[in-house]
């Protein structure tokens, strides 16, 4: 079975103006699920999306491309484009570290004692595996071909 993908959603937005105008680059969520639930919420955002520039717009198209969606305002004097993108996460450096599980014990590893419980009777213990005290008898480690 395989793992449900994450997506991220990113906004480039033009900001200033004149020879200072430029686009900037901003991942603005994350949403687990499909492809077409990613895009589903993309275009609610871009539908609502009210960009700084132009100040006085007079005109707003929203179009939808092949990843996202493109939005081009003009003002009284120049355009202005905002580009939404859903694109996969593969990484994230900075994403909570989750533990690798801890590998199942095999059938004939001996059941650890529980703290606080009596040691097992001697003939008992000793078919387990265990001495008197409920320590394993022969280390676990012994006899594993992938150690070094």
């Amino acid at each position: 079975m395989s793992a449900v993908p994450a997506w991220g959603l990113v906004v480039e937005t033009t900001v200033g103006t004149g020879e200072r105008k430029h686009t900037e680059a901003q991942v603005v969520g994350h949403l687990t699920g499909s492809r077409q639930e990613a895009l589903a919420e993309l275009e609610r955002r871009a539908r609502s999306y009210s960009p700084t520039h132009p100040l006085s717009p007079r005109r707003r198209r929203l179009l939808r491309v092949g990843d996202g969606f493109l939005l081009v305002v003009d003002g009284a004097w120049q355009s202005f484009v905002t580009r939404f993108t859903v694109a996969e996460l593969l990484e994230d450096s900075a994403a909570p570290r989750i533990p690798e599980p801890e590998p199942e014990p095999e059938g004939d590893a001996a059941p650890e004692p529980v703290a606080g419980a009596a040691p097992p009777d001697p003939a008992e213990a000793r078919e387990s595996g265990l001495d008197a005290d409920g320590v394993p008898v022969r280390p676990a480690w012994l006899g594993r071909r992938d150690l070094p």
